[in-house]
């Protein structure tokens, strides 16, 4: 029998969630362990710093509601849930690349046609987002549904306002046939992330700016091709070099232009001053 000592208490550990049933859960546990043991090692971690840890850890679950996942955030901000998203997400280079999901998207978005507008009138620059959706080979995607969400002009999610219960600011576009399309909303801005809770409380210890830059959530998810989770952000917005969730990829950063009043992409006319961002969505067909 092997008794437990400061050299020897890795691999006891190792070796016994190497008895998970699952060959993939064992692998996953047991490099788990090594690192977390290694981290310790490497920071000769105190008891008073374990049981701040622990302490955090049951914080940001208590965080946690239907309308809040503070775990995701922390995933966000400590660069894991991109690194997650890049290692899974090797896509062709023609490809959109993706980006976080991020804490706040929804299922169950409203279906909208082509040119509606999913703002409802709230306060903002009017902007439209048009192209197309192709596959890498530039074959239009017929019918496919953009779910997008965002902020509104305050920098702010319907999740974060306590009487909204009602989507906002969310909607999913179809596009037409020949695989284009025409989202109508409004000008986003940039926010920063929710401080309020123990992933705040972190960032406040730092010099980390805790700001997001302005952008627009777009989720495609057609049969036959790789999942798409990306954003577009508006060229020349604050923290695009800054992002606290490390979301920005340069090809994304697209231009807003700005319109008089008049003609605009939905087939309308324009009683005020109005943006325009033209993106081409194109997927990763599935391996």
């Amino acid at each position: 029998m092997a008794f437990v000592t400061e050299d020897n208490i890795t691999e006891l550990a190792v070796g016994r969630w190497g008895t998970a049933h699952s060959p993939r859960t064992a692998e996953l546990l047991g490099a788990l362990v090594r690192h977390l043991h290694e981290f310790a090692r490497e920071v000769n971690l105190t008891e008073d710093e374990w049981a701040a840890a622990v302490d955090w850890l049951t914080r940001t679950g208590q965080t946690c509601d239907e309308k809040r996942q503070e775990f995701i955030l922390a995933s966000d901000v400590l660069g894991l849930s991109m690194l997650v998203v890049q290692l899974n997400n090797r896509f062709d280079e023609r490809a959109t690349p993706a980006t976080v999901l991020g804490p706040f998207h929804i299922d169950g978005s409203p279906p909208a046609e082509s040119g509606h507008d999913m703002s409802d009138g709230l306060p903002g620059t009017p902007l439209f987002v048009t192209g197309t959706v192709t596959d890498v080979e530039g074959k239009a995607v017929p019918g496919a549904v953009l779910d997008v969400w965002q902020a509104d002009a305050d920098g702010v999610y319907e999740a974060q306002i306590p009487d909204v219960d009602e989507a906002r600011l969310r909607a999913k576009y179809q596009a037409r046939d020949d695989g284009s399309y025409c989202v109508r909303t409004i000008a986003p801005l940039g926010y920063t992330i929710p401080m309020d809770g123990p992933v705040g409380e972190l960032i406040g210890q730092t010099d980390i700016s805790e700001y997001r830059p302005a952008h627009v959530h777009f989720l495609l998810d057609e049969p036959g091709y790789a999942k798409l989770v990306t954003h577009l952000f508006p060229e020349g917005t604050e923290y695009l070099d800054s992002d606290v969730v490390f979301g920005v990829r340069d090809t994304l950063v697209v231009p807003f232009v700005r319109h008089e009043p008049g003609p605009s992409p939905d087939g309308g006319v324009m009683d005020r001053p109005f943006l325009v961002a033209a993106y081409d969505f194109v997927l990763q067909p599935e391996s």
